[in-house]
């Protein structure tokens, strides 16, 4: 679909994965059609039996001890895992078996075996991570092979809208007759996917969303008398489903959890963001050194670089690059136990974009800021507002979930109002200098263009108007409370003039008027 990852092979280890379900009378027929020239090259068939009520197994045992057949082995579920969970078991089987290729072939004969040497030549090459036969690159051809006339227009309708959808120009979304490279299963979260016949769909996302490539050749289409188990509706229903479930999931709702989600934070440039609002306060500050809490791969401090700051990065994941972004190091930590002893101290501004709604106690990260910055030093911290409209609206209309990102991210542990925002950062020690709002990111779900831009303007007009149902994010300039004063000229820890009014009553204090 666009940039690949394979390499030509020499010699690959080829499987053949053979589901079956209810297939007595069509497998060994099947079987027998893979060509005699080809078999050679097989290290070997998976045939895996879902459960089937009749002798599919029998007949997979049978065909695999004829003489002069390729190494096979025949297995079957004791319960049916469905047309996807069976797929997922043989993907593992291959993977386990040390096989390189694997060709997906259904019992029943609707794909032609014959054509198996076409399907492996491309990953052979190296030039895709998938070859799909289709049925669809010479249209009149399935009708000519005997597909219903309304399977046929359902099947161009679907992939058009998938296509559209997706951003891909594949001409048949729902042919079953499939090769994969091995290694690039490996790569993608199949396991996750679904059980169900729209299985095939979710890897095309996967794939897509991967930018791994998928390479079609055109196969015949035979319609005989084998029995139909899809449930036409249901699965149209299914995969445009997918599809609209992945747009969504890319736009930051939903959690679409067999879609991986990037590990870095995509900043840009006066996108209207907390990240970009933070970076246009600190323009205004003079240069200092900075430590950038959640830093992800650094792009942010990379920014803050460029305006003379000295920036020393820290998360609980290691991104590539992120060294070479933060000239004042980088840390490793779990931030849920707090900062490292080692962090060292001093610094001018503390940087927490987005970044103490993923704890469970935020008030411990912020006591442990406060020992690491200047007395005067300042802290800037953006956290979403759970007051916005949208939360809002969800929780009234008894639709509460979770988003991939945004206000309601899945991996959000805490949520903030203004107040409560307020009442957290006190109690941590800090005086609340500033809480400004941002507007809702409709940049970030509808891109660029003049409906963008309307709507940001007005989202941005509101929430000066009313912050607590239109701000999207808070963003927040904080200073420690009263963290030192002056007693005789000596800088002293506010904490220990507290701790002189309770001590022990033989002791003397001698006190000089503050």
């Amino acid at each position: 679909m666009t940039e690949g990852h394979s390499s030509p092979s020499t010699n690959p280890r080829i499987g053949i994965l053979v589901v079956a379900y209810n297939a007595e009378a069509t497998l060994e027929k099947t079987l027998d059609r893979i060509p005699a020239d080809f078999r050679p090259r097989i290290a070997e068939i998976l045939i895996l039996d879902d459960a089937s009520h009749d002798a599919t197994f029998t007949a997979g045992c049978r065909w695999s001890q004829l003489d002069g057949m390729p190494p096979t082995v025949v297995m079957r579920h004791t319960k049916n895992l469905g047309y996807g969970g069976n797929q997922k078991a043989g993907y593992a089987l291959a993977a386990e078996r040390g096989l390189d290729i694997v060709v997906l072939l259904h019992g029943d004969g609707q794909y032609a075996p014959e054509l198996l040497p076409q399907m492996v030549e491309p990953l052979e090459r190296g030039e895709c991570e998938a070859v799909f036969g289709s049925r669809m690159m010479r249209p009149r051809d399935a009708l000519r092979g005997g597909m219903p006339l309304y399977k046929w227009l359902g099947n161009r309708v679907l992939t058009r809208l998938e296509n559209a959808l997706l951003g891909s120009e594949l001409t048949e979304f729902h042919s079953g007759y499939r090769a994969y490279s091995v290694d690039a299963l490996r790569r993608l979260p199949i396991e996750r996917n679904t059980d169900a016949f729209d299985f095939d769909t979710q890897i095309i996302v996967q794939m897509a969303d991967a930018g791994m490539r998928i390479h079609e050749i055109p196969i015949p289409t035979y319609y005989g008398d084998e029995i139909c188990y899809v449930n036409g509706m249901r699965y149209a229903k299914d995969v445009v489903k997918d599809v609209l479930e992945y747009r969504l999931a890319k736009k930051g709702f939903g959690t679409c959890g067999w879609i991986p989600k990037p590990v870095e934070y995509a900043f840009k440039e006066g996108d209207g963001s907390s990240h970009a609002v933070i970076l246009d306060r600190m323009r205004g500050l003079p240069p200092g050194r900075v430590l950038d809490v959640g830093c992800s791969g650094g792009v942010f401090a990379e920014r803050l670089e460029a305006l003379g700051h000295t920036v020393t990065g820290i998360d609980c994941v290691e991104v590539e690059g992120v060294r070479d972004r933060c000239s004042g190091g980088f840390f490793l930590a779990d931030l849920e136990e707090g900062l490292p002893a080692d962090l060292g101290e001093g610094y001018d501004y503390v940087v927490a974009g987005d970044v103490i709604e993923h704890l469970s106690r935020p008030e411990r990260l912020l006591a442990d800021v406060r020992g690491v910055l200047r007395p005067d030093g300042h802290v800037l911290l953006s956290v979403p507002n759970f007051g916005h409209w949208y939360s809002r609206l969800r929780v009234a209309l008894g639709i509460f979930d979770y988003d991939r990102r945004g206000i309601l991210d899945e991996t959000h542990l805490r949520f903030f109002s203004r107040a409560s925002l307020r009442r957290t950062v006190r109690a941590a020690g800090y005086d609340v200098l500033s809480i400004g709002a941002t507007g809702a990111p409709f940049w970030s779900v509808l891109g660029g263009g003049p409906v963008s831009t309307v709507l940001g303007g007005v989202s941005r007009l509101l929430t000066r108007l009313r912050p607590t149902l239109f701000g999207y994010q808070y963003v927040a300039l904080l200073t420690p409370h009263a963290a030192r004063t002056i007693i005789a000229g000596e800088h002293i820890d506010v904490q220990d003039i507290l701790n002189r009014q309770f001590v022990p009553a033989d002791s003397t204090t001698h006190r000089v008027g503050v």
